[in-house]
């Protein structure tokens, strides 16, 4: 069963706007020759890299809801400027709406499991924009 990461999507303000941020990175990667990903960088190493690279994701809390996830392709180590260690949470292109699942905010990030991850969004509300999936998730009626 595959692991999964969640994270506030801090700056974005709906799943269009990280579909924004996802696409300009996947052009400045494929402008300097490199494939089309975007990343993600934080100060904390996942211990369970092995687990959360065998088919997992970056679960994405955008305004106190998850909505959205990337597949996670690779979690790279590095050192920055200041000799701090810090990784790279390499991420898929494609943003992969899911269902609304309320959360709290939190700092840095947190370990998901399968079982806890919100489904992928249904083909029937897939059109529904995302101010009226998030009303009707609210009301107990999605």
């Amino acid at each position: 069963m595959a692991l999964h990461l969640l994270k506030l999507c801090v700056g974005a303000t709906s799943i269009d706007d990280l579909r924004e941020w996802v696409a300009h990175r996947a052009l400045n990667a494929m402008s300097a020759g490199h494939a089309p990903h975007s990343f993600h960088t934080t100060r904390m190493v996942p211990k369970r890299m092995e687990e959360l690279l065998d088919g997992g994701s970056l679960y994405w809390v955008i305004k106190g809801q998850v909505q959205a996830r990337q597949r996670l392709l690779d979690i790279t180590t590095f050192t920055d400027g200041e000799g701090i260690g810090r990784c790279n949470l390499i991420l898929g292109p494609e943003v992969i709406d899911t269902d609304f699942q309320p959360r709290r905010p939190f700092q840095g990030w947190r370990y998901l499991t399968e079982a806890d991850a919100p489904r992928d969004l249904a083909s029937e509300t897939a059109d529904m924009p995302s101010e009226l999936r998030r009303e009707l998730t609210e009301l107990g009626l999605l």
